[in-house]
């Protein structure tokens, strides 16, 4: 998923441009053929995407809205070459906004050209728009690792004639749909999981924003920290405990920079990226949880939003802080606030589902065995794999608390000792119950 910024409009049906549409974008159509437009991208015909375009830059190429509209659609359309062909000679920051500015710094950090790109950026921050200053930060950040990286630009890495052009690094949404310590028992889902019916409520959990860190890009390529386990980790407990209601069915969404490393977002999700995760989502959604994550100086702060989709509002916000002291409390109020607020009731069907009494630990082992499952998937190479020895000893510690916490811990350690990041450990009490022992059996 791309986080191009646009305008939204209506899409019509899909259908080749016409001589009659291109007449009418040059005599003054300009909204309605930028839709057209966009459904040429999205029907794969650049060119006649790009026909429209032109007739309409002719006509009204100095307006903001068409140039953020053609920049956004071209990049969530994964065609950036050609935002910087047409869309920067037209470009002027005063004239136009920061919005189509952003689009074109994206698509050249897309090609990989630092210059260029530092150039927007700099035109970006002489706007002077304190809402915008994380976010630039972020971007100047991104050209700095491009620039240690010492890549050359795409335009310039051509390969063999008739080779395809390089595909342009990008982030893309992962969406877990079951409980996360479940994969792995694939075979006891009957045992496991509660029986869905019809008439759910769809509701998605998206990665939090991580705010704040001034060196963001080159957090992100490292192997997962603490902070961006939380940052993956808090979604997926909210969707874990949604799917043990009879009227949810939810998903976590989380963010992968080109199967290369996690991807960490340095800003909360704008309406336009909730449009883009809607639109590509299966059955399309009824709410979206988005937020931010802040830590300073040992002291967390969590900006947590409920979208109602229907109206694309903001329905509740959710504001609580912890320290190390206050973890365990504040956040199982927090999940509290959340049931109540969304009118969770447990199923009565699968395993005996409960809220985890030590939130901090399981929280933990949710964010690596995200981890374990992306490796698995060839989604995150196996060096970005890590399992801290805190996160295995409170596993350990709560694994008898519930059947969840005992099948987590169980396909938490198969798959650690997979990946050969766990040796030999002590034994570790867990539920006696049918369906752990099965699962002791099926893992091994």
């Amino acid at each position: 998923m791309g986080f191009f910024d646009r305008l939204s409009g209506q899409k019509p049906d899909p259908a080749a441009p016409t001589p009659a549409e291109i007449a009418t974008a040059a005599a003054g159509g300009v909204l309605p053929q930028l839709v057209t437009a966009r459904e040429r991208l999205e029907a794969k015909d650049l060119p006649g995407a790009l026909a429209l375009y032109e007739q309409v830059l002719a006509a009204a190429g100095d307006r903001a809205d068409v140039l953020v509209t053609i920049s956004a659609d071209l990049g969530i359309n994964g065609h950036v070459r050609e935002i910087v062909e047409l869309v920067a000679p037209r470009y002027d920051a005063d004239r136009h906004g920061p919005a189509t500015g952003l689009n074109l710094l994206q698509a050249y950090l897309a090609l990989q050209q630092a210059e260029a790109a530092q150039h927007v950026l700099d035109i970006l921050f002489s706007l002077q728009r304190p809402e915008l200053e994380e976010r630039l930060h972020g971007f100047s950040n991104a050209i700095a690792e491009l620039i240690n990286a010492d890549v050359p630009p795409l335009e310039s890495a051509a390969g063999p004639p008739g080779a395809a052009p390089a595909e342009a690094p990008k982030v893309n949404l992962v969406s877990i749909s079951k409980p996360m310590w479940f994969y792995g028992l694939e075979p006891l889902a009957g045992q496991i999981l509660p029986a869905k019916g019809e008439r759910l409520r769809r509701v998605a959990f998206t990665q939090l924003a991580l705010l704040g860190v001034s060196d963001l890009a080159e957090v992100t390529q490292k192997p997962e920290t603490e902070l961006g386990r939380l940052t993956r980790a808090l979604p997926l407990w909210l969707a874990e405990t949604f799917y043990f209601s009879p009227h949810y069915s939810p998903i976590a969404a989380i963010g992968v920079f080109s199967n290369r490393h996690y991807a960490l977002l340095g800003n909360e999700w704008t309406t336009e990226n909730l449009r883009q995760l809607i639109d590509s989502t299966e059955g399309g959604l009824d709410y979206v949880f988005t937020g931010a994550l802040r830590h300073t100086a040992g002291d967390y702060e969590l900006v947590l939003r409920v979208w109602e989709v229907k109206k694309l509002r903001e329905r509740k916000v959710f504001l609580v802080r912890w320290n190390s002291a206050t973890a365990e409390s504040e956040l199982t109020q927090l999940h509290e606030q959340v049931r109540a607020f969304m009118e969770w009731s447990p199923e009565k069907t699968g395993i005996s589902y409960a809220p985890a009494t030590r939130p901090t630990a399981w929280l933990g082992l949710l964010g690596s065995s995200l981890s374990f499952f992306l490796a698995d998937k060839g989604l995150l190479p196996k060096e970005q794999l890590v399992l801290p020895a805190a996160v295995i000893d409170a596993a350990a510690e709560q694994a008898s608390t519930t059947e969840a916490a005992s099948l987590g811990w169980l396909t938490l350690i198969h798959a650690g000792r997979r990946h050969g990041l766990v040796g030999n450990l002590a034994e570790v009490q867990v539920r006696p119950t049918a369906v752990v022992k099965q699962a002791q059996q099926l893992l091994g």
